[in-house]
Formats: C-alpha cells, structure tokens, sequence
C-alpha cells in the first residue's frame, strides 16, 4: 500500500499565516496452554516526563517524546512491561481504516483481520474482552468485543495518541487486560487554551491498497476566562480492498474447479479485489472546557457513523448460500472529564465518565435489515494521583461500568441482558537509588444478568442441549482479585525490569448467554452458564535504552491460563 498524508497542525487562523504543507510519505492458547514471545521496537521516541496540563508545552509536546499516561504519569521507560505509544504524526504516516491495521505493526499487536474495516487489536494472542479497546481511560461503549465483525466505535482520524499498555500499569483499567489494553486519546475535551485566536488541525490521506480518501478538521477556540471550545469532523470512504493473487489457496482452487457446479468453478478465477469489504465512515464532535493550570472541567459530545461489507466466506458446497452482510452502525455519546488539584499528600483527583447510545443493523443484500444489535450504557472513573515524596508515588481509584445489549431479528442468539462492574485498584512505586519498585492491586464485582428468552429456549431445546438459557433468567455473580508486583533496574543506560503477575476475569455475557446462529461471523455461539472464573499467571522480562533519538525495547513473557 501507497500511502499519501498531509498534516496542518495548530495554524492560526489568518491569511497571513497560511501555510502548506509538504505530503510526508509512508511506506489464543488452550486451556491450561502457555503463550511466551518476544518483542523489540526502534523508532525516533525519546520519553520524557509528562507535561503539566494547561501548559504550553502540554499542549503543543515535542513529537518526538512519546509520553505514556499510567496514573502516575512517568517515562514510558520507566514502566514495567512492555509499553508502545503512536503520537499524531506517526499515526498520520501510517494511517488506516480500522484500530486494528493501523496497530499491527507494533511489537505484540496483530489484526482480527475481518475486513479493513472491523479489524480489532490482538495484544499478546489475545482479544474481546482480554484486551480492552478505551477511550481516555473508560469503555469505547460499544460491542466490538462480542463479535470479531462488530467494529470498534473509534475512528483513528479523531486520535491525537494511541497507547499500547502491557504490565501492572493495566490493572488501572480492568483485570479482563491479559493481553494489555489499547487506550486512545483525543482532543474532544480541550486540555490547553490555545495562544492563537482560533488553532487548526488538518489531515488530508490516500491510500491505494483500497482507494481510501479520508480527512479530518479540528477547531480550537479561547472563548476568554480560560473556556475552550472545540469542534471537529472526520470522513473517510473506501472501495473493496486490493489483495495479492487469488482469494482462494491453491488446494481450495483445485477442488473448486473439479467441481460439476459451473458457479463453484467460477470461485477459483477470483483474484486481486476481496469482495464486499467497501465502507465509509463520518465522525462529528463538538466540546467545551475550563481549563487553568492543573484544573480542567470539560464536557463534549459526539456522533460516529459508520457502513462497511464484511468479507464474503465462499462455500465450495452448492448447497450453501454464502453470507454477503454489510453492517450499518452508528453511536452518539457524551463524555466528561474533570481533573483539580488537591494538595496535602495527594496532587490530583481526576473524573472520567461516558454515557453512549449504539446500535447496528446488520443488512441483507438489497438492504433488507436482518438483525439489529443495541446497547445503551456508561463508565465512570475516579482517580487520585498522590504527590511523589520519598520516591514514592501512585494512583489508587475506583470505576464503574453498566452495560445493557439487546438484538432483534432472526439472529437473536443472545437473550436481552445486563453487565454491571464495580473496580476498586492501586498503582504504587517506589523509587530507591536505581531500582523501580512497582505493584498493582485490583478487586472487580462483576454481576451479570439475561432475561428470559422463549425463542433461544426453543432454539436449546431443538439442539437437545441440557441448558438454563433462554429458560428462565439468570443471574451470575463475580468476585475477582488481580495483582502484579516487579521491579526495574537502571543498568547504565539499559533499564531492565521483571514482574509477576495474577489476572482473574469474570466471563462475558456472550460466553455465558449465548445460543443462535450469526451469519456475520458465519458462527453458530453457544455459551455455558456455569463458566467460572478465568485466571493468569505470568512473568515479563523487559528492558529498555535510550540513546539519543533512538529508543530500544524488548520483552519477553510466559503466561499459563485456568478456565480458558
């Protein structure tokens, strides 16, 4: 893929000071099973300490110094495990469709690969719900996690960072993060008050794999008495997506053509485009806040609309009608943040709430809605970041989460239900002479609820399965206990570090609830009511340099699963 980009940041609005600028260039284990590997990144990021909020430095950083955001906000070297960070102009040099190509390339990170459009990352080997995809800190509120087809409700054109978290630091935001967690950040809530009268940002991109155009705009403006407002747009459109060869492999080629069916035949003759993955997507946003020094209180809204083919699944059977599903969703969401400072032992209380409204349809060809998935829900988070004294410091909160799914249509294979997760967890480091003590505590009560459902009910009984869903309601609950403990050390510029640690995660309600066809995955979903309790054990080496511009980082990792 040929990639063009064009990148305008923060340009004061004034035809004396209008610029252009130059196009940049771009070229899950079994139960009980165990997962190590290896990961090394070079690049051109120099981690430093992170700015304070409202500064100007916050608010225009030098692109090349990556800062990860933990709580306690320290240099991404100095973080246990292993830890990747994409700041704009980086994501704007490689820019894709969907979250998931877009973060393929970093150490650890791979595709779902279901389409340019509803690829989610795999951290680790690891997807769902073991590697949460978040929106500053909370929940992106939709229900990419259920099905590998349902895309993520984040379009990478509004990012203003992306970060890859491994290690303790990721029991800050759910003890589901086995493989890590995926946080995006924007600029939806204004953190700074921009210098200039009205401050710009533009992106213009092509690429050729699939005759992608998308843009982006972003408006910042000082109202006066440190209120900022904001406003932004985002568009991108695509056609079916070019592929290398034939779509078949060579043995499916030879039996499609030994077939008597001259439309089976036909198959092994499709070559370079992958049919039905053509989409476009629109994002709207607007938002307001006050922001002096470290206090920060914003409010913003927006609208994320999206319509995209999900690959064909070709069957060499006849008799088989293959599925050709496109998917037309759309959610609207309010979001808040508000950080003040506090004094005494502690330095900041920080608040993070969401409140979303999604659903999609999942159309037949012709555009005959099929089946139609909602969930209306909320997160919220409350952090306190104490004052470093001693070389001790950390962050210690709470979060919570309700989240309700229903689907209409002749796909219902999970019945009306709820999610509900109240999270107690700390980070805490002490820092001694070279060495880095670092330890993360987390408890999740996770209750989990569906409504009785006649048809899945008939649906069980036909199978001859011996189950209570879709019988009568039910009701699981769960208590799961997370922790990590390591260290690092300062070896002469190489900084190299172990942890250990213990997940446990409560199931999800598709694997508890679920019976029923889904054509869009060409799956057939049955879930067990009496799942327990998923565990983890394992231990990271790590280690990191920097030198100069170049930044250096490897890991490896063992880990061994319970109740998989």
């Amino acid at each position: 893929m040929i990639s063009y980009a064009a990148l305008a940041a923060a340009v004061p609005f004034s035809p004396a000071a209008a610029q252009a600028v130059a196009p940049a260039d771009a070229s899950a284990p079994a139960p009980g099973a165990t997962a190590a590997g290896t990961s090394a990144d070079t690049g051109t990021t120099d981690p430093a300490e992170a700015p304070v909020p409202g500064d100007a430095k916050a608010a225009h950083p030098d692109e090349d110094q990556a800062i990860v955001i933990t709580g306690t906000k320290r240099p991404a070297g100095d973080v246990l495990g292993n830890v990747s960070v994409l700041d704009q102009e980086e994501m704007t040099h490689d820019l894709k469709p969907s979250l998931g190509d877009m973060l393929a390339d970093l150490p650890g990170v791979s595709s779902t690969s279901f389409g340019p459009s509803a690829s989610r990352p795999i951290l680790r080997g690891e997807q769902g719900e073991r590697a949460p995809v978040l929106i500053d800190g909370i929940s992106s509120l939709d229900l990419s996690a259920t099905d590998p087809d349902h895309a993520v409700a984040i379009n990478p054109l509004t990012a203003e960072r992306i970060e890859v978290l491994h290690g303790p630091g990721a029991l800050l935001y759910s003890s589901s993060a086995i493989g890590g967690v995926v946080n995006v950040t924007d600029t939806r809530i204004p953190r700074h008050v921009p210098d200039d009268a009205v401050d710009v940002d533009a992106m213009l991109n092509y690429g050729s794999a699939a005759n992608e155009r998308s843009g982006n705009l972003g408006i910042d403006v000082p109202l006066g008495g440190h209120f900022v407002a904001h406003a932004d747009g985002a568009y991108s459109k695509y056609n079916d997506l070019h592929v290398g060869g034939f779509l078949l492999s060579e043995p499916l080629r030879q039996q499609a053509l030994a077939s008597p069916d001259p439309n089976i035949r036909a198959l092994a003759f499709l070559k370079d485009k992958l049919p039905n993955t053509a989409g476009r997507s629109d994002d709207i946003a607007g938002g307001l806040a006050y922001v002096d020094g470290d206090l920060d209180i914003g409010v913003s809204y927006s609208r994320h609309d999206t319509k995209y083919g999900v690959p064909i699944r070709f069957s060499l059977d006849p008799s088989v009608e293959p599925e050709v599903p496109t998917i037309d969703a759309h959610q609207n969401r309010g979001d808040v943040r508000i950080n003040v400072p506090v004094g005494g032992i502690f330095k900041l209380a920080e608040f993070r709430g969401g409140l979303s409204k999604y659903h999609h349809d999942e159309l037949e060809p012709g555009g005959v809605v099929g089946s139609s998935f909602f969930s209306n829900g909320g997160e919220m988070r409350a952090d306190v970041v104490q004052n470093e004294r001693g070389g001790w410091g950390g962050t210690t909160g709470v979060g919570y989460l309700s989240q309700d799914a229903r689907i209409r249509g002749e796909e219902k294979y999970l019945p009306d239900s709820r999610k509900q997760n109240l999270g107690l967890f700390t980070l805490q480091s002490i820092q001694s002479g070279k060495v880095r003590f670092e330890a993360a505590a987390r408890v999740d009560f996770a209750k989990l609820h569906a409504k009785a459902d006649e048809r899945i009910a008939e649906l069980v009984a036909e199978a001859g399965e011996n189950s209570i869903v879709g019988a009568a309601p039910v009701g699981r609950k769960f208590t799961a206990l997370s922790g990590s403990v390591g260290a690092n050390y300062d070896l002469d510029g190489w900084r190299a570090g172990l942890s250990l640690s213990h997940s446990e995660r409560a199931p999800g309600i598709d694997e508890l609830f679920s019976f029923g066809p889904h054509g869009g995955s060409a799956q057939f979903l049955i879930g067990n009511p009496d799942l327990r309790k998923e565990t983890s054990n394992g231990a990271e080496l790590s280690v990191h340099r920097t030198t100069g511009p170049i930044h250096v980082q490897g890991s490896v990792y063992y880990s061994r699963y319970s109740n998989f």
